[in-house]
């Protein structure tokens, strides 16, 4: 029997994600088809840089055609291929990072010598300011579920949820990442929250809506439930990172966390952080985290300068203390995430998913809805 495209589709990335774990983000699709995969002797990144060709030379131009280009990219820099990082970049994921100059986190800096007042470097201030509002660790999953119910109301106003979703959560340590939600399928995802650095009651505010609702989580199961189930389109079943569906799903999330603090619900989730012995004074923290939003760039700049311009893991540290205000241990890990085989080219995806994103709704609770339920391209978003 002839393979449909979205079945070659799905078979090229299950292909591609045994060669790096973590590559294929989720896969809720047949088990038959990772089966069949998993019994094949292991196929070369060319030998699949080939598929992927063949495969976009039957497509037309579409979300499709945009996500296997991501995966010939992949497949392609991972067989060898010539090109810059910034090559890289921009064929998995649609946008050419590029250096942003740092005259544009000096004036961030300005802006945040007035929010956090007091004697000693700026990197210093923000740094006691966020040991001071640092949820204890065995606060973290408590708190975290307490904050997802919080969290669902709102979203039910923005978007119908599916019957039977739902979330399970664990607080994990050793990751590369500060926070994670798997799609397990069958509407419910499994979401992580790493414990291995310190974390503010800010940060963990964002960190839960981001993955759970109106993030990552609800995204999956909205598309599940609406494209998968109610359309048969079966290349939703499958998440894999080196695509542009990544910088739309990181925008959504982004941007779904920024929309719900700044509403009326944003107090609510912080009353139940009082209830759990946390204060958070919430429109200062807001103020904070918006003057820092430029600074989140220096990411950007670092991972150019790790993989581009011959800089090491040591100038790329130094370069977010000084420039993201990061404390050397998160600096550390954000090197780290940058240097997996899974995530190298990944970190794009914050900092102009969420850019697009935001010009994208300019407001409207209907174009983040549309996010939420179909098919939205990158340069959609533009």
């Amino acid at each position: 029997m002839t393979e449909t495209i979205a079945e070659r589709y799905l078979k090229l990335g299950l292909r591609l994600g045994r060669h790096v774990d973590g590559l294929v983000d989720s896969y809720a699709g047949p088990p038959e088809f990772a089966a069949q995969v998993e019994a094949e002797p292991l196929r070369e990144p060319a030998a699949l840089a080939s598929d992927a060709e063949e495969l976009l030379g039957d497509l037309d131009d579409g979300w499709l055609r945009d996500q296997a280009h991501g995966l010939l990219t992949w497949a392609s820099f991972a067989a060898g291929a010539s090109g810059s990082y910034a090559d890289e970049v921009e064929g998995s994921y649609g946008v050419r990072p590029e250096h942003t100059d740092e005259a544009v986190f000096e004036a961030a800096h300005r802006e945040l010598e007035g929010l956090l007042p007091g004697e000693g470097p700026l990197g210093e201030r923000y740094e006691s300011w966020r040991h001071s509002i640092t949820v204890p660790p065995d606060r973290i999953e408590g708190a975290v579920a307490a904050l997802i119910e919080e969290a669902r109301a709102w979203t039910r106003e923005i978007v119908e949820l599916p019957q039977g979703e739902g979330v399970d959560l664990e607080v994990v340590r050793n990751k590369a990442w500060l926070a994670f939600c798997e799609y397990q399928g069958g509407l419910r995802s499994q979401i992580s929250v790493n414990a291995d650095l310190p974390i503010s009651a800010f940060e963990l505010l964002h960190v839960t809506c981001h993955e759970t609702y109106p993030g990552h989580h609800v995204e999956r199961v909205c598309k599940d439930d609406l494209l998968v189930r109610g359309r048969g389109v079966l290349e939703e079943t499958i998440v894999m990172v080196p695509t542009p569906q990544s910088l739309v799903s990181e925008g959504i999330a982004e941007l779904g966390s920024e929309l719900l603090l700044g509403s009326e619900a944003g107090e609510r989730l912080t009353a139940v952080l009082a209830n759990a012995g946390i204060e958070l004074d919430l429109v200062h923290a807001l103020a904070v985290w918006r003057a820092m939003e430029p600074c989140r760039w220096a990411e950007v700049n670092a991972a150019l300068m790790l993989h581009q311009d011959g800089g090491s893991d040591a100038d790329a540290r130094e370069y977010l203390q000084r420039w993201g205000l990061m404390p050397a241990e998160y600096a550390a890990h954000v090197v780290r995430f940058m240097t997996e085989p899974t995530t190298r080219t990944y970190v794009i995806n914050y900092s102009a998913g969420r850019a697009l994103c935001r010009e994208y709704v300019d407001r409207d609770p209907a174009r983040f809805r549309r996010l939420l339920t179909e098919q939205v391209r990158v340069r959609d978003l533009t």
